[in-house]
């Protein structure tokens, strides 16, 4: 028997997921009432594949970014140290159909930029590590399989 785990993706069964997917990983409520919803966002089936840094770098960049012109509660969106994914956390919003819109919108942002923002020396701590092509890829690969977001096992 696994010991339970004070992290939530740590009691989650990789074995057993199947990518992409797109889930409500938790929620958080503050002491004033409001809730934090955190979602991860699946790009490669865990333990089997896994994003090249370069590329998920740069879409962490892009996505981080971008996200913000299509959703104004978005706390953060950062990667997973097993570069298979990201989480987004939004404040006060459950729709999970809306988060999937967002989601969306931005991947196909991703794929007309120009450029990675902020990357250089200055605003960035591994600034010689992006792939804009790389992030592309990942975001076209993630788009073609849409209709999958919703369906985790």
């Amino acid at each position: 028997m696994v010991k339970t785990m004070n992290v939530e993706s740590f009691n989650l069964d990789h074995t057993k997921v199947k990518s992409p997917y797109i889930r409500l990983a938790g929620t958080t409520e503050g002491a004033n009432g409001d809730v934090i919803h955190k979602y991860d966002l699946r790009f490669k089936q865990p333990n089997k594949a896994h994003m090249e840094m370069p590329a998920l770098h740069s879409l962490e960049h892009l996505m981080a970014e971008l996200i913000r012109n299509h959703h104004d509660s978005v706390v953060d969106l950062g990667p997973m140290g097993c570069q298979t994914g990201f989480y987004l956390t939004v404040l006060n919003d459950n729709n999970y159909e809306g988060i999937l819109d967002t989601v969306e919108k931005t991947l196909k942002d991703v794929l007309e930029a120009e450029e990675v923002p902020a990357c250089n020396e200055v605003q960035c701590g591994w600034a010689a590590s992006h792939s804009l092509e790389g992030a592309k890829e990942l975001a076209k690969e993630m788009l073609a399989k849409k209709d999958e977001w919703n369906s985790v096992f």
